[in-house]
Formats: C-alpha cells, sequence, structure tokens
C-alpha cells in the first residue's frame, strides 16, 4: 500500500459517497486547519491509483514530543480518525487494508516528522531534545474513531491503548415522523405536545441564530464555572463553510425572543446535535425537546442534505445525559478511543491538555 500527504482538494476527489463523519468533509477539515492549534495532514492510502483508506490527524509540537490527534482536542469534534474504502467485500482483504494502512501511516506520521526535524536541522538543539523525546517513547497518538471504524484491533496490536465509547443514533430510514413519534417514551411526547400548545416557534435560522446558540452555549458553561473552550470565529468558519451541512433550529416566544437552539451539523449519512440544547422552561413547559422534534421531522419529510436516515443524539457517555436522550428510543452505537497508553503517556496527556473541562 502507497501512503501518500493530501491537499484538500486531493481529499475530496477521495472522500467516498457515505461511512464517514461531518468533520472529515472537506469544508470542516480546512476550518480545522485555519483554527487548530497545529498542523493539518491529510494521508491518503493508495492501491494504484484507488484510494483505499483516508486519515486526517493534527500534528502538534509540545514540551513532552510531538502528538498525532484525530481530532484535535479542544475543537467540539466528537470523532474524526480513519475511513476505510477497501475494494473487495471479502472479510480478509477488508481486515488486510485495516491492518496495512494502519502499519503504513503510522509509520508515515513518524517519517514526516523526522523529515520536520531535518528541515530545522538534526543538530539544532530543539531536533536533539525532540528526537530523544521520540526515541524514548513519549510521542503521543490520540484518535476518536467514527461509527463506521468498527475494527480498531490493528492499532492495539500496535501497542497502543483501545477503549469504546457510545453514541445514540436514531434511525429515521423509510418511516414517517408519527411513527418515529410512537417510539418515544410517553412522557417525551407528552412534553412536546405541552411544547406545541405554547406560542413557540421553531426555524432554522443564518448565521445570527447560529451565533445566539453559541452564546447561550458559552453562558450554560458559565453558570456551570466550566469553560465551553471555542471561539465564535471558528464555529463561524464552521457553520459558513458547511453550507447546507450546517443548519440551526432555534426557539422563540410570540415576541421573537430567544428561548434555545440547536446546531446540527450533517454528513451525507447523519444529522449530528453539535451545538446548544441547553434545558429551557417556558410557561412552565420545557421547549428543548420540541427543537429535537423539529430537527428529526426535517430528517424525515424535508431533509437539507438529502441521503442523511439518522440522527446522532450524542451524550451516551454521560449518565446524567443518558436519562434524557434514551427517551428517544435511539440505538447505543459504539465507537472507539485510541491512544498511547502508560503512565509517561498521562503526563503527556496533560501537558497538551487533552482532558478539557
Amino acid at each position: 500500500m502507497r501512503v501518500e500527504r493530501l491537499d484538500i482538494t486531493e481529499w475530496d476527489d477521495a472522500l467516498p459517497s457515505d461511512g464517514f463523519e461531518v468533520f472529515h468533509r472537506p469544508a470542516a477539515l480546512a476550518a480545522i486547519e485555519r483554527h487548530a492549534p497545529g498542523e493539518l495532514h491529510l494521508y491518503g492510502g493508495f492501491k494504484g491509483q484507488q484510494a483505499i483508506a483516508l486519515l486526517p490527524v493534527v500534528v502538534r509540537n509540545g514540551p513532552l514530543g510531538t502528538a498525532a490527534m484525530s481530532p484535535p482536542p479542544g475543537m467540539a469534534i466528537p470523532r474524526l480518525g480513519p475511513i476505510l474504502m477497501p475494494t473487495s467485500p471479502k472479510r480478509r482483504k477488508q481486515e488486510k487494508v485495516n491492518r496495512e494502512f494502519t502499519e503504513t501511516v503510522l509509520d508515515r506520521i513518524r517519517t514526516d516528522y523526522t523529515g520536520r526535524l531535518a528541515r530545522v536541522g538534526f543538530d539544532s538543539p530543539m531536533a536533539q531534545r525532540v528526537g530523544e523525546q521520540m526515541e524514548s517513547g513519549l510521542t503521543l497518538f490520540r484518535m476518536l474513531c467514527g461509527t463506521a471504524y468498527g475494527d480498531p484491533r490493528p492499532y492495539s496490536w500496535g501497542d497502543l491503548s483501545v477503549e469504546p465509547y457510545f453514541t445514540y443514533e436514531l434511525d429515521l430510514e423509510s418511516t414517517t415522523a408519527d411513527a418515529v413519534k410512537k417510539s418515544f417514551s410517553k412522557s417525551l411526547r407528552r412534553e412536546i405536545r405541552d411544547a406545541e400548545d405554547l406560542d413557540v416557534t421553531v426555524t432554522r435560522e443564518g448565521t445570527d441564530g447560529a451565533r445566539d446558540v453559541f452564546e447561550h452555549t458559552v453562558e450554560r458553561y458559565d453558570e456551570q464555572d466550566e469553560t465551553l473552550g471555542l471561539s465564535w470565529n471558528y464555529v463561524r468558519d464552521l457553520w459558513e463553510g458547511l453550507g447546507d451541512a450546517a443548519q440551526t433550529y432555534v426557539a422563540r416566544d410570540d415576541d421573537g425572543n430567544y428561548l434555545t437552539g440547536i446546531t446540527a451539523l450533517y454528513s451525507n449519512d447523519a444529522a449530528y446535535f453539535w451545538q446548544g440544547g441547553a434545558r429551557s422552561v417556558y410557561e412552565g413547559t420545557s421547549v428543548n425537546s420540541l427543537v429535537h422534534w423539529r430537527i428529526i421531522q426535517d430528517i424525515v419529510d424535508d431533509p437539507p442534505v438529502e441521503s442523511v436516515t439518522t440522527y446522532d443524539l450524542m451524550g451516551a457517555n454521560t449518565e446524567r445525559l443518558c436519562r434524557y436522550k434514551a427517551k428517544f428510543g435511539a440505538d447505543l452505537v459504539p465507537y472507539y478511543l485510541v491512544e498511547s497508553s502508560g503512565t509517561t503517556m498521562d503526563a503527556a496527556k496533560r501537558a497538551y491538555q487533552f482532558v478539557r473541562g
């Protein structure tokens, strides 16, 4: 297998029609490239001229060496990681593609980093220090895979730690909105019905609505003594770059006052609950579920991206959120965290501020 560095245009040409996350979209990667601390590397695995695997990583240097991260932390990117596109339906050949790409791309990341040292000079004090750190095993690797990537074994065979995480996916293919609602819990259906009886409207809005959702989210984090860690410039850049693949739904009262809202992002397969959704009570009734319901109705009846058939509710790894999200009757779907392990890695991850808030 041949692994090459790609530019955004080449990445777009190689991207399949499905089976990828929203942040694999070229417009999302372009926003990451502009705002992430570090250098975006786009890797493509090829068999002849046919792209059979892809992986975006952000490479970042710090006090304890270099880190390759997919996605980069602190940018509200739930999942990224590899995309596999084997040309054969046979299990043996699919696993071969996965294994060879994993081995080759990890070697390529190390090679590209060594090349960077060569450009600054192997004899420089900085290069010598970093080279020593690399030899001592302090180079970091961290990746949150997409739900379509179901076989992280090659990474565990390469002495990386693999841990399962979960999300909630609501299947909306070949159904009606009424049928979907019937799968909700009784309390959720009642909450939506009570909100629909209020003088509340939920509509898609433009950049101003996205700004309202962002600022409301920042306020809720501040109330909980936490930091969102995102800049409006990044959020706006991402939202505008994605075009129809980013939609903001805002609930307002009959005077036009903001109540709550959600920004949803769309891959070719799924809509993702990305930002907002802070619980809001109006005239004694929560209107948050009404916004989710409007997004679901649009996916079924008038999707912003025609091929979308799933609503990813997120939040399945936080116990207090599960009690609410489980009311939608969605499927629990696994994905995987792959990262360097060991006590030295723990110290390095703290230095890179992997764990935020």
